[in-house]
C-alpha cells in the first residue's frame, strides 16, 4: 500500500491553479517521505523552495539546524525506516509578492494526512516544528511560544519545536531555556525512540 500512496500523493495536482498564480509560478511538486513502520515522526509546516527543487525534508539550512537540535546525522535522518518526514502540506505553497512564504493549503491535509498517518502506523516520538505542525497535529490555538514553553505537556512521545529557520535567531536568543532545558531530553527522546 505504501508505494501506491506516495504515487497518488506524488502525481497530486490539486493546488496546480493556485501555485501558478503565486510570484513564483511554479508547479506542484509534492516531497513525500515515509514508510510504514517508521520510528519516529517529524510533522512539519510544508517544503520551501530549496526541498522543493532537491525533493528531499529539510535539505536546507533549517534541516541542518533540525538535525542539529535532534542530535541526528543524515543518514539516519533521511532513513524512511526510521524517520517519517509528514508536512502539513507536500508541495512548496510559493511565495507572496513581497516574497514571504505562502501558508500551506488545508486541502492537502484534507485530502491525505488521515491516509498517510494511517500508513506510517504508530511511531515512537512525534516531533511537531512550527505552529502550522503544532495546530493540526495538537489542535492548539496558542502560539508557538506559548505551546514550546509549555513542551513538558506533551513530552516525552511528542516534542514541539519552534520552526529552525535562521528567522527564528532572535527568537532563539530570547528563548535560551529552549537550548538548555527542551534539546537534552528531546535527544534522549530520540536515543530512545531509535534504540
Amino acid at each position: 500500500m505504501s508505494e501506491r500512496l506516495v504515487a497518488e500523493i506524488r502525481a497530486c495536482r490539486l493546488c496546480a491553479d493556485r501555485f501558478a498564480g503565486t510570484a513564483t509560478g511554479h508547479a506542484p511538486n509534492p516531497v513525500v517521505w515515509f514508510h510504514p513502520g517508521a520510528r519516529i515522526l517529524i510533522a512539519s509546516q510544508a517544503p520551501g523552495m530549496r526541498v522543493h527543487r532537491a525533493e528531499r525534508p529539510f535539505w536546507d539550512l533549517s534541516g541542518r539546524r533540525l538535525r542539529e537540535w535532534l542530535d541526528m546525522g543524515e543518514e539516519v535522518f533521511y532513513d524512511r525506516a526510521r524517520v517519517a518526514v509528514l508536512p502539513t502540506a507536500f508541495c512548496f505553497p510559493g511565495y507572496d509578492a513581497k516574497g514571504s512564504d505562502l501558508p500551506p493549503p488545508p486541502v492537502c491535509w484534507r485530502t491525505w494526512h488521515a491516509r498517510a498517518l494511517r500508513e506510517i502506523g504508530p511511531v515512537r516520538l512525534r516531533v511537531l516544528v512550527g505552529g502550522a505542525a503544532q495546530k493540526r497535529h495538537l489542535g492548539t490555538k496558542a502560539g508557538v511560544t506559548e505551546t514550546v514553553r509549555n513542551w513538558r505537556e506533551h513530552a516525552p512521545d511528542t516534542f514541539v519545536l519552534p520552526h529552525p529557520s535562521w528567522r527564528n535567531n532572535g527568537w532563539l536568543r530570547k528563548n535560551p531555556w529552549f537550548e538548555a532545558e527542551l534539546l537534552p531530553e528531546l535527544r534522549r527522546a530520540v536515543r530512545a525512540a531509535l534504540a
